[in-house]
């Protein structure tokens, strides 16, 4: 117990037990549903997960700075659709360059948040929540309630969700869940060893330590707002590969998706706490769920209810279970710091003292 409490942190623990939670899910739904252990059962969660993966790490940026980002759902549509719409208008566009359009939208968007939270003093959830409705009310004004349609868009964007990597067995690893596994070890290498990310954990932990020290807090909020809306942006490009047809209806619903995946993941939604990994992890999770029980004829309404729960479960689990881990972990780092060393047998020709 002392070499589990010793190199073992208490996040770590409730990201295993998540893991075994996905483990569990997998037979549970397996023995329910006919052919469920087959690569298109596979390819569909990865699908699913891709998106919800990509915009989750942003959103777990945020909310490591006691944020919280609403607005995502809305970014997500409205850079499917626009970028949609210009790659409809212009199939010679380069790939990169649409890539590209789509990150910058999506990080103009989050910079608009990212102003009125950090210098404007408003809080995120309003502040978000006003422009999940606002950026949603310009994409159906501006679109005309026009869809972009799959046959006006180019060949290698309807190709790109088939496109494979590599394969084990008869399992492939498609282009777009390796891109949103290559952006998770990114930032999780960058919030755990380099100075940036590091700084996010402790304005999340206590911002009045941080602003006596000199962090810059503004700056910092502002740019995890920037970086949620760039990565919205992303996924609003893979979300445009995945369907092709894109309505104003694009990304709905997409935040409460990426809250559950986040405070499930055992990101700290009061901040401080969490990992990207984790986070990666609740994705998985909803992929799982969204995908299982849209099989077994689930209706979207129980669905989004279930969401609803395990939110309020990692909520509590957080508030209640995390808490008394942490206080068990503290004890035990407090007795051996507390331990006299080891002195050793006393020499030969002395006495002890």
């Amino acid at each position: 117990m002392n070499w589990l409490q010793r190199y073992v942190r208490p996040e770590q623990v409730r990201e295993l037990s998540l893991l075994l939670l996905i483990i569990v899910a997998v037979i549970v739904f397996g023995s329910m549903i006919d052919n469920y252990y087959t690569s298109r059962t596979f390819n569909r969660i990865a699908s699913s997960v891709a998106i919800i993966t990509i915009v989750a790490v942003g959103q777990t940026l945020v909310v490591l700075t006691r944020n919280i980002d609403l607005s995502v759902g809305s970014i997500v549509g409205c850079t499917a659709y626009f970028t949609g719409t210009l790659l409809a208008q212009n199939n010679d566009l380069h790939p990169l360059l649409v890539v590209l359009a789509a990150v910058a939208l999506g990080s103009v968007l989050g910079a608009i948040n990212g102003v009125f939270v950090a210098w404007g003093r408003v809080p995120s959830i309003i502040v978000t929540l006003g422009t999940l409705a606002i950026y949603r009310g310009l994409l159906v004004d501006l679109s005309g309630a026009k869809t972009v349609t799959t046959d006006s868009l180019p060949s290698w964007l309807v190709d790109l969700p088939r496109v494979n990597l590599f394969a084990i067995g008869e399992f492939d690893f498609r282009a777009m869940f390796m891109l949103a596994l290559a952006i998770v070890i990114i930032f999780q290498v960058g919030t755990s060893f380099l100075a940036l990310g590091r700084r996010l954990y402790a304005i999340g932990s206590n911002p009045d330590a941080a602003k006596l020290i000199g962090l810059p807090i503004k700056r910092l909020v502002f740019l995890t707002f920037v970086l949620s809306g760039a990565l919205s942006g992303l996924a609003g490009f893979v979300t445009l590969a995945r369907f092709g047809n894109i309505t104003v209806e694009a990304g709905r619903g997409l935040e409460l998706e990426v809250v559950a995946a986040v405070v499930v993941g055992g990101v700290n939604i009061f901040g401080g706490s969490g990992t990207i990994m984790g986070a990666m992890l609740g994705a998985i999770m909803i992929g799982i769920l969204e995908q299982s029980l849209f099989r077994l004829q689930i209706s979207e309404f129980w669905r989004d209810a279930l969401l609803g729960l395990l939110i309020l479960l990692a909520v509590a689990s957080d508030a209640v279970i995390l808490q008394r881990l942490r206080s068990l972990w503290a004890r035990a780092d407090l007795k051996f710091i507390a331990k006299p060393p080891d002195e050793g047998p006393a020499p030969q020709g002395r006495a002890p003292p």
